[in-house]
Order: structure tokens, then sequence, then C-alpha cells
């Protein structure tokens, strides 16, 4: 439990600060650049705390002057602090509509234009998570999303939900998959407790959106690309179902 205890005393520490002082200046200037790097510089110090190593690859796949939709499969409550910083420029992010209550914290991502998603949430209420979403692309942020909606329950690959599809598809943006490993045995579900190691993420091949016809097809092809790039132990016994 050290380990963790070293990653939170950084975030609880450093995020408050940075974000009394982020938040009055970002709306006394309108930029937020210098809040969102300074929340990635705190997000990368505590996982170095933790003793956590990072090793990134593929970042020549992101095309360059365009806004991406990276797609990456999701192990561990590590995933997030070790995957975002990693990314170039600056990404918005779906996730959990509980996490926008959490004081400093949700209005700072409130501001960098995070994307809240109910689980379970009816159609309408959907609609309105990608219609967020989609206009943080076309305001020239990328947008990160696990796409099997939760962390997978023993480090495998499981089955995609659609609604990053229909975003996809919605905005014809350009979809890069990420595989990351390591952090499915770092921090375990159900666990607090962290195991010093090294985290691997892979960015991959770019796939087009509008190369494919349908939302199913579009979802098989992600799939296979992170399932191929995935360690054997952490590949699906299945395919995705249609």
């Amino acid at each position: 439990m050290f380990a963790t205890l070293k990653l939170l005393f950084v975030y609880v520490t450093l995020g408050p600060i940075a974000g009394l002082i982020g938040i009055p200046y970002t709306l006394l200037t309108g930029d937020i650049g210098p809040m969102y790097r300074v929340a990635m510089w705190i997000a990368r110090a505590g996982v170095r705390a933790a003793g956590i190593r990072i090793l990134v690859s593929g970042l020549e796949h992101v095309p360059a002057g365009r806004s991406c939709i990276f797609m990456c499969n999701h192990v561990s409550n590590l995933d997030p602090p070790v995957v975002l910083p990693a990314l170039p420029g600056r990404s918005s992010v779906l996730l959990k509509k509980e996490l926008m209550s959490i004081p400093i914290l949700g209005r700072a991502m409130r501001m960098g234009q995070f994307v809240p998603v109910e689980r379970g949430q009816k159609r309408e209420a959907a609609r309105a998570s990608v219609q967020a979403a989609a206009e943080a692309l076309r305001s020239g942020l990328h947008i990160l999303v696990f796409p099997e909606g939760t962390r997978s329950l023993d480090g495998r690959l499981s089955m995609f939900k659609k609604g990053p599809f229909y975003l996809a598809q919605e905005t014809q943006a350009p979809i890069v998959p990420i595989a990351v490993s390591g952090t499915e045995s770092m921090m375990r579900k159900g666990s607090a407790a962290i195991t010093i190691g090294v985290a691997r993420v892979q960015l991959l091949p770019v796939i087009e959106s509008s190369e494919y016809a349908t939302r199913e097809d579009l979802m098989r092809a992600v799939r296979a690309a992170i399932a191929a790039a995935l360690p054997v132990e952490m590949q699906p016994l299945e395919p995705q179902a249609t």
C-alpha cells in the first residue's frame, strides 16, 4: 500500500493547489492550456512517485493536424493517469458522470470539456454525451475513450459499447487504437494496492472511420487491432458479438 499512499499524496497535495490557482487563471485569461499542462504533469508525477515506469510507443501514428478519437482497453484505475499524459496535444475524456461532482477536480474537468457519461443511461442522455464529445472534437481537441465502458475483470479485452462508434461515424474522426498493458497487474479491480512495475502504452496505426460502412464493422476493426497488440494472456477468448 506504500506505493498507493505516495500516489495519493502527490494528487491530494498538488491537485487542489493547481485547481485553486488554475481555475481563476483560466477564467481570467480564457486559456486552459497552462492548467491542462500542469494537470498532466501532476498525473505523471503521481504515477512516478508510485514507482511505475511508462513505456510509450507508436506516437508517429497520430495524424498531424487532425482531432482523433483515442480508443484504449481498460484494465485498471491506473489507466487514465498512465495514458492521458502520454497523448499529444490536449484531450477530452469520456468518463463517469459521478467524477464531475468531485470538488475542484470536477470544475476543472468541465472547463476542460471532459464529457460525463451515465451508466445505463437513456437514449436522450446518450445522445447528449455523443453531441458534447462531437463538439469537443470540432473545437480541436482529441477524445480519449475506453470503449469497454468499465474495467476488465480479468485483464482480458472485453466487449465494446457502441456509443463511441456512433461518435466516430458522426464526426468521421480518425481512430487511433491504444493497447495498454502492465497496469492490469499493478492495481487490480477491487483493490487499492499498487504493485510497482512497467506500464506499456502502444498507439496503433490509425483507422479511418470513413472507410467503414457500419458501426459494427468499425467496432470489429478497432477491437481486432487492440486485441492483436495485447499480450496473449490479455487477448479476448471470443470475438466481439454484434
